[in-house]
């Protein structure tokens, strides 16, 4: 027989939660992470804490990243400029796509317990 599935350790729901942010579920998956953070941090194994510290620093960085400098593009270059649009685009799908993978990369940091910190903004909190 079987043994019944483990519940997913607290660094695995929290870097799913940012890959879900950015992928599926924006601003919803967001909250949850958001909501994840306040009731559950103080209680958390250090591995735990750092991936869900990193994981809600990083969806910060991703949204002033994505919306914030996307703004930025379209109120310099003028909603007129094929050059803006262009400009625009490239750099929403490169940074998405790049912001992605450090995503991934950090889920499997939280599958294998091993603690992440997410590049730029992140925090290192050592087991």
């Amino acid at each position: 027989m079987t043994s019944p599935a483990a519940v997913p350790s607290l660094a695995v729901v929290a870097a799913s939660l940012y890959l879900v942010n950015l992928l599926l579920l924006p601003g919803i998956a967001f909250g949850l992470l958001v909501w994840l953070w306040a009731t559950r941090r103080r209680n958390a194994s250090p591995v735990d804490r750092g991936h869900l510290d990193n994981a809600v620093r990083g969806s910060l960085l991703a949204g002033v990243m994505l919306a914030g400098v996307s703004l930025l593009i379209l109120a310099l270059g003028g909603f007129g400029q094929a050059l803006t649009w262009v400009a625009l685009i490239l750099y929403v799908v490169t940074i998405h796509a790049a912001l992605v993978l450090v995503g991934v990369l950090m889920l499997v940091k939280a599958l294998a317990a091993q603690p992440f910190s997410f590049p730029l903004v992140g925090v290192r909190d050592e087991p």
